[in-house]
């Protein structure tokens, strides 16, 4: 099992990158390698990814919702094994740090090397940068889901 922590600071205030990060059938606007991803009830998700020609399906359950404060996670079905959790931490008034933490287990000798090589390392870093430009770039989120689980 491979242990993945990254973080980006955002200006933009808690609130408003919580409510982006919730806004799950976005993610593929950032998150490089989502084709799709569906939310199928308040707290299960099904994803679509392509990465390097290999396509994957998996549906996720979040686990814990804390508005502005977490959003934790594992997956329940599929050909992926990961849980994580994404805390936002106000900084100021106009400022967030997102924090990722993300159990990953590689499946097969691809996924291995791949993870050996720190490439879903970077995947991460590359979305979380990813996201800090979608939402510094907008201002604002493109909806809200401020349920709790």
């Amino acid at each position: 099992m491979s242990k993945i922590e990254e973080s980006v600071e955002v200006a933009v205030p808690v609130t408003t990158a919580y409510n982006q990060w919730t806004q799950f059938e976005e993610f593929p606007q950032f998150m490089d390698g989502v084709e799709r991803i569906e939310q199928r009830t308040s707290t299960l998700t099904h994803w679509v990814t392509r990465v390097d020609g290999v396509s994957r399906e998996f549906d996720a359950e979040i686990t814990e919702q804390l508005p502005d404060e977490r959003v934790a996670w594992t997956t329940v079905a599929g050909d992926v094994h990961q849980a994580g959790v994404v805390t936002f931490h106000r900084l100021d008034d106009v400022h967030t740090k997102i924090m990722l933490q993300l159990d990953h287990d590689p499946k097969g000798v691809a996924d291995t090397v791949g993870d050996k090589l720190g490439f879903v390392r970077r995947q991460a870093k590359g979305d979380l940068e990813r996201f800090k430009k979608f939402i510094e770039a907008r201002g604002s989120e493109t909806g809200a889901w401020r349920g709790q689980a």
